[in-house]
């Protein structure tokens, strides 16, 4: 059921004030579009019937809010939970955010403070049913969506022959480009076979520390994979996105299955790819097999032989390849689709608001 929030004051709390990243409009931005529903940047000196709160807000703040009647829900989406809590980043984490200004009280224990966010939270969004298990000691109204694609998937692949040369495609945030080290020894066996370049799209300069301190150039940390010319880089453009995917001829999301942040990664990267029928092949992380398994095929890999022999799979065979992409894009269309999604944000809010 679609709610009449009209009369509601609704605050957002962003990944960036722009709404210019995924966590914006892949997300609750998309779908207040969708359903004409307005919304402020929140401000905790304010009060709302509702926020919303994703995971770059200040949680040493909105943890403890409690102006008048308002309900939170929290855009939770990434595994940290899951993460060992002896893991020196994740040690660091809760002061690294209070010397970088994202929190404005310290918050040492940074586990303790997406704890008390979710305990607060009415509402908790996860993106994957390990996350959720974590979640559910914390807070019982959890509910699983992922993002939307509509904005970006504006091209569909129709043409699976290969030309000349086999074209890999990866796409990603910037710091997470290194995750291609774990197929590179597949890939230089493979290229003494066939002729391979592999594409990737990504913004090509990141801060490393908390998004503001270090820049690192995205040609340097390649150069330290790649020392040969297989590789071609492309600035992350929403206009060009789709048309550079669909023009290449496999998809590759490999993760540092060691890992526990990417390992506990959900299938969005997956299915993105399969809007745009592309065949795919990923690391073998339970989201993935999760979703190749409802889809009916097994292009996962748990080792650098499964890589080569996948790969080399969809390498030869057109029919394979077709087969892959329209099966991938026939179960994203199916499952994953986008009025599925605005019905989950529907029964979201109304299990806050009623």
């Amino acid at each position: 059921m679609i709610m009449d929030l009209t009369d509601l004051r609704i605050g957002y709390v962003p990944i960036s004030d722009k709404f210019d990243q995924p966590g914006d409009n892949r997300r609750f931005c998309y779908y207040a579009k969708k359903r004409n529903i307005a919304f402020e940047i929140a401000n905790p000196a304010e009060s709302y019937d509702l926020v919303i709160v994703t995971e770059l807000g200040d949680l040493s703040i909105w943890s403890e809010y409690d102006k008048g009647n308002t309900k939170i829900i929290y855009d939770f989406i990434d595994s940290y939970l899951a993460i060992s809590r002896w893991n020196p980043k994740g040690l660091l984490r809760g002061i690294a955010k209070y010397v970088a200004g994202h929190s404005r009280y310290l918050r040492i224990n940074h586990w303790k403070a997406i704890e008390s966010m979710c305990r607060r939270a009415d509402a908790v969004i996860c993106s994957t049913v390990e996350q959720r298990q974590d979640i559910s000691k914390f807070c019982e109204n959890i509910h699983i969506i992922l993002d939307f694609h509509s904005k970006i998937t504006r091209h569909v692949k129709t043409d699976y022959s290969i030309g000349h040369q086999v074209n890999l495609v990866w796409e990603g945030r910037p710091e997470n480009v290194t995750g291609i080290a774990q197929i590179k020894e597949a890939l230089v066996q493979l290229s003494n076979k066939y002729r391979l370049s592999l594409h990737i799209i990504t913004d090509l300069e990141y801060k490393k520390y908390m998004n503001k301190i270090g820049k690192i150039s995205i040609v340097n940390e390649i150069r330290r994979i790649f020392n040969d010319s297989i590789v071609y880089l492309y600035q992350w453009n929403p206009e060009m996105l789709s048309r550079i995917i669909t023009g290449c001829d496999i998809a590759v999301i490999p993760l540092n299955t060691k890992d526990s942040l990417t390992y506990g990664k959900p299938e969005n990267k997956l299915l993105l790819f399969w809007r745009m029928g592309i065949p795919t092949v990923t690391s073998a992380t339970p989201a993935y097999i999760r979703a190749m398994d409802k889809c009916g095929l097994q292009l996962y890999c748990q080792d650098n032989k499964e890589w080569v022999e996948k790969l080399e799979k969809l390498i030869v065979d057109s029919k394979a390849r077709k087969h892959a992409g329209m099966k991938g894009k026939k179960c994203a269309d199916t499952f994953y689709s986008q009025e599925h999604y605005l019905k989950q944000w529907d029964n979201l809010l109304q299990s806050v608001l009623t």
